[in-house]
């Protein structure tokens, strides 16, 4: 069980065909790379309209981003859009206040204890808060692909080939822990990479997160 990689969740909302995501798309290169850090990539449809339907987009992760957004009361959603641990919001292509949002919250104390591992083609994930937490907290499965490259033929990105890293595949709610009892919870492990993440509602601070492989 002691596996598991823990990390900084950095959530990208990007589009395949926004012209401004390629270089936050170049930078999820070497995110995706980096030690303490779970890089992921979510692509929104809101930009299909334009001409080129993004080949990983869904309408999930954009209601994500809303759900954010709204937690924040703020009302427009926008790409290239990085999302550090739940709580820091980084507009645009901006490396260095993303590094600053990754070492803030790696310095802050670790509320929870998350493990997590394959076994037998399930999933089991252990958790156990070492405060009383404020809050309920969701359960979330992550699966991802790698990376992947796309040469996108329509749209503000006509005629290039994009490089991209950490694409989520699906993201889902797999339970709700209250922090009290320790956690125990068996899923369904599917294919591939996936994260494991404890996170507070809103959606709001995401407490632990650990990635199998």
């Amino acid at each position: 069980m002691a596996d598991a990689e823990q990390g900084v969740v950095v959530e990208l909302y990007t589009s395949q065909g926004c012209s401004s995501c390629p270089p936050a798309d170049a930078l999820m290169a070497d995110l995706a790379q980096m030690p303490g850090v779970i890089a992921l990539a979510l692509h929104v449809d809101y930009w299909d309209y334009i001409g080129w339907t993004d080949t990983f987009g869904q309408a999930k992760f954009t209601d994500r981003q809303k759900a954010y957004a709204h937690a924040a009361g703020e009302k427009m959603i926008y790409t290239p859009q990085m999302i550090v641990g739940g709580r820091a919001r980084v507009e645009g292509n901006q490396p260095g206040k993303v590094a600053e949002a990754i070492a803030a919250a790696q310095a802050e104390a670790h509320p929870v204890t998350l493990l997590a591992a394959r076994d037998d083609g399930k999933l089991v994930i252990r958790a156990e808060a070492l405060a009383p937490l404020r809050g309920p907290v969701s359960v979330q499965v992550v699966h991802y692909a790698d990376s992947a490259v796309v040469d996108i033929g329509r749209g503000e990105n006509a005629g290039m080939s994009v490089a991209y890293h950490n694409i989520v595949t699906s993201w889902a709610k797999v339970g709700e822990w209250s922090g009290e009892a320790p956690l125990q919870l068996v899923t369904d492990a599917g294919e591939g990479p996936l994260v494991v993440i404890l996170q507070s509602a809103g959606p709001a601070e995401i407490l632990a997160a650990a990635r199998v492989k």
